[in-house]
């Protein structure tokens, strides 16, 4: 719900807390790192997604204007910024955005009640964005309150309000509203998909939640009542969707193609599948603002640019490209030591540690016997398939379903991964022959990108060394997140990424694995569907003390990986980018895995 390592993923994202005495306390790790490398030549930073490395800002830290940014002396307003992206964003809609590419150009647009603050050593803070702080917990943390700040406008220059960031949630209920993160109407309405009964149509007939789920006493007051406590509310407030929309802007659908903004910028010219243009909204005002900066006059986003040609083009460092970056493009793994070996490139690269995990997910509704899926397991050779990736600045081999960064994370390793990097074909064949499927017939899909193309040919190679047979699937990368979420794909075998909302596990396995959360869009990307699985999450789930709960999901990800497997995990993500040279304050966002494009200046 995420990155990027190879292509920009789902994600899910970031720090718990523990409700006690009314305090909240930040009390769980995660991956990610700080901007700049650590100042190493190659490698990456520090990993600065851990729980001492996350808190809970004051209202003076909600306070605008954002902090300068490093070098601002040299910053001056004026200039494009070129924006060079592989794939094209399904979404501008901040109600439907959950991938990283996304998420981070998003963050020029659209602001949510409360969001990420990250410091020059990257360190982060959970600030009020629209509203003044991080948020009021009473009721032993069901209830929560948040105001709103003086002085917000849409661009039009109108006023934003509490009915406008009402509208804004409850556009979420509607049937269209399917891709983005969905815990705060779960948390007032319903587990799954049920919370959408609550208000079918969401808010465009006329219909409203009543003022005892969600309440908007006044202008600036936003209210909302949950049915369980929620301690880790300011969180879940910083996702994209839990902002401000006008109901007379609001088109439904549409609405992907012209948000209305609350940011710096805004849509100024956007060809779908081709190229974005982003101008100054006039009407922000920065004195509300703690995050973003207005630097550049304009960023103008294409699509269509494989790593190759893009790391090319920074590297050359020529015109146009000098003010160039990208939000999520990597470094093209074939020029690594090219890069690294290119002196010129010391202060505009970074490699940095991601909160991704990928994965190889099974479609269990179709591969219907768990010692094929188990086969698939043993045969898939993760640790080729990272060094199609990019090797050690893409990542490191996964084990196991949860990332390192999640707390109460046990290094387990059931399928052998470190001790077979490249597979147990030898395993797998026993495997498929006790199933009486040898000679399998596999649908592997891969999205038509120039390093998945090569990934898919490692692992053909090593599903037909297993005993399979494989039958290649190339989908076009700007449907490829489509087409892989939906219910009733074609597909057997495809790469999904993940990472967690905030590094406690019930932002992973519930999403991943709990059957009541198969939809069209959802993220159980493999359908699993174990009653035993399900109820397992609910038992966790009530647990209210997460570091009580956090050994509960490790054993639960364990069980689900080496009982049900509805898929594997290949490796742990890191960013490796460049840009051009007359770029300042190009920073790392820990939290999206991506690079922050609010403190972006041309020199």
């Amino acid at each position: 719900m995420t990155p990027t390592s190879r292509f920009p993923q789902h994600r899910a994202r970031f720090s718990v807390m523990v409700l006690a005495a009314g305090a909240l306390t930040l009390s769980a790790c995660s991956s990610g790192g700080g901007g700049g490398g650590g100042g190493k030549s190659q490698g990456p930073g520090e990993d600065k997604n851990k729980s001492s490395n996350y808190s809970i800002g004051t209202k003076e830290d909600s306070t605008g204007p954002a902090p300068d940014v490093a070098g601002a002396k040299e910053a001056k307003k004026g200039g494009t910024v070129t924006v060079l992206q592989r794939d094209a964003f399904v979404h501008l809609d901040p109600g439907q955005i959950y991938y990283s590419d996304m998420l981070a150009n998003q963050m020029l647009y659209n602001r949510s009640l409360t969001s990420y603050k990250v410091d020059a050593q990257g360190k982060v803070k959970v600030v009020g964005d629209l509203a003044t702080d991080a948020g009021t917990a009473s009721d032993g943390g069901k209830t929560w309150k948040f105001t709103l700040k003086d002085g917000l406008k849409f661009e039009d220059g109108s006023a934003i309000t509490a009915r406008d960031v009402r509208w804004g949630v409850e556009r979420l209920y509607a049937s269209f509203e399917t891709d983005g993160p969905l815990y705060i109407p779960q948390w007032l309405s319903g587990d799954g998909t049920d919370f959408r009964k609550a208000l079918p149509d969401g808010p465009y007939g006329g219909q409203h939640l009543p003022a005892s789920v969600l309440d908007t006493p006044d202008d600036k007051t936003v209210i909302f009542h949950f049915r369980q406590p929620h301690a880790d509310t300011p969180f879940a407030t910083a996702m994209p969707n839990v902002g401000a929309v006008k109901a007379e802007k609001d088109t439904k659908q549409k609405y992907d193609n012209a948000p209305f903004s609350s940011g710096p910028y805004k849509v100024g010219d956007y060809k779908a599948g081709k190229s974005l243009t982003l101008v100054r909204n006039e009407n922000w005002d920065p004195k509300t603002d703690p995050i973003r900066h207005q630097y550049a006059d304009r960023f103008e986003i294409s699509f269509g640019h494989q790593y190759a040609d893009s790391t090319r083009r920074f590297l050359a460092d020529q015109g146009g490209d000098k003010t160039a970056l990208s939000f999520s493009n990597a470094v093209a793994p074939e020029m690594t030591e090219k890069v690294l070996g290119q002196a010129d490139t010391k202060a505009r690269r970074f490699v940095e540690i991601q909160p991704y995990v990928d994965y190889i997910s099974f479609n269990t509704s179709r591969l219907t016997d768990v010692k094929v899926r188990k086969a698939l397991a043993y045969a898939m050779p993760n640790g080729q398939i990272l060094q199609q990736n990019g090797g050690e600045t893409g990542g490191v081999v996964a084990t196991n379903f949860l990332s390192p960064a999640m707390d109460g994370y046990q290094p387990t390793d059931p399928f052998g991964k470190k001790a077979k990097p490249a597979g147990d074909p030898e395993k797998a064949r026993q495997l498929l022959k006790e199933a009486g499927k040898e000679g399998q017939e596999i649908v592997f899909a891969y999205p038509n990108t120039d390093i998945q193309q090569r990934v898919s040919v490692v692992i053909a190679q090593a599903l037909e060394r297993a005993g399979f047979k494989v039958q290649k699937k190339e989908v076009d990368a700007n449907t490829w997140r489509t087409a892989i979420a939906e219910v009733k794909n074609k597909f057997d075998v495809y790469r999904t990424s993940w990472g967690a909302d905030w590094p406690v596990s019930s932002t992973v396995v519930p999403p991943l694995f709990d059957g009541r959360q198969i939809a069209d869009g959802s993220q159980n990307y493999g359908h699993l569907d174990d009653p035993k699985v399900n109820a397992e999450v609910d038992r966790i789930n009530a647990i209210p003390d997460v570091k009580q709960a956090a050994p509960e999901w490790q054993k639960l990800a364990d069980k689900i990986l080496t009982e049900d497997v509805p898929g594997v995990p290949t490796f742990y993500n890191r960013l490796f980018t460049l840009w051009g040279s007359k770029l300042g304050g190009v920073t790392y966002h820990p939290v999206y895995g991506t690079v922050d494009p609010t403190g972006v200046y041309v020199k």
